[in-house]
């Protein structure tokens, strides 16, 4: 089991937040789980949260779309369009909740080969410092460690 870190930079001031985690997997797995829509909706987003993927058509002009549920029906869309995509290397995406419409982000994902893995390095960049700071506070850091945790179990159970 994959017992590394997931580290958020989101320094004040800014509009970015930075991702960074190791993963026990080739850059080819982790870009697979990354991307397949199947994988995707077993581990994006908190625990507690379903996940419904609508739509993940991962290519340059590609859009996607999913949707989270909580146990009480509240649903939670996001959508955005790739940009770039490099297989097994790098995606770049838009991302916008679209409980606030408007406020899109651009994003960055490499992925890195190391001597023991893989290293996910996530980078995005907010429309604004206040867009940004909205996010972190809506509880941002808890979907990714946990979305990064379930990732971690899905790798380890053999899914890529």
């Amino acid at each position: 089991m994959n017992t590394n870190p997931t580290t958020i930079t989101a320094a004040p001031g800014t509009p970015f937040v930075e991702v960074t985690r190791d993963f026990d997997a080739t850059p080819a797995q982790l870009f697979k789980v990354s991307t397949d829509p199947d994988l995707i909706a077993q581990w994006l987003g908190p625990r507690e949260l379903e996940a419904e993927v609508v739509e993940y058509d991962v290519r340059p002009g590609g859009r996607y779309r999913y949707i989270h549920r909580d146990a009480d029906g509240n649903e939670y869309a996001f959508r955005g369009v790739f940009h770039t995509v490099e297989q097994d290397a790098l995606v770049i995406q838009t991302f916008e909740w679209e409980g606030a419409p408007g406020e899109v982000c651009l994003e960055r994902a490499t992925y890195t080969k190391t001597d023991t893995g893989v290293r996910l390095h996530t980078q995005s960049v907010f429309p604004s410092v206040e867009s940004r700071d909205a996010a972190v506070q809506s509880g941002m850091e808890h979907g990714i460690r946990d979305s990064y945790d379930r990732l971690t179990e899905l790798l380890a159970g053999g899914a890529a």
